[in-house]
């Protein structure tokens, strides 16, 4: 996946082969899959990728984040997204 290919209006949820480590800066991010290591360099982004999950989408969770470092975060996620560490929250089915 690339940066171009994330869509901000998809739901996404941190990968459950991600383990988060919490650091003094903000956490490290490994992939037990393809043995990535990311690192979240600001406890904000950090505490955005841990409430992914639920929300309605990405765009939504990113309008909690002051506008001036909206951008960024948006930034920092399409390269989650494309390390695979968060992933696209499948449609739930319909009955």
């Amino acid at each position: 996946m690339t940066s171009s290919a994330f869509d901000t209006a998809r739901p996404y949820r941190l990968s459950p082969s991600v383990a988060l480590r919490p650091e003094p800066f903000g956490a490290l991010a490994y992939h037990f899959g393809n043995r990535r290591l990311s690192f979240l360099k600001a406890p904000e982004l950090v505490k955005l990728v841990r409430n992914l999950d639920g929300r309605k989408s990405v765009r939504d969770t990113l309008a909690e984040v002051p506008e001036r470092r909206r951008d960024a975060f948006r930034r920092a996620l399409a390269s989650l997204a494309a390390a695979d560490m968060i992933i696209p929250t499948e449609a739930e089915p319909q009955p």
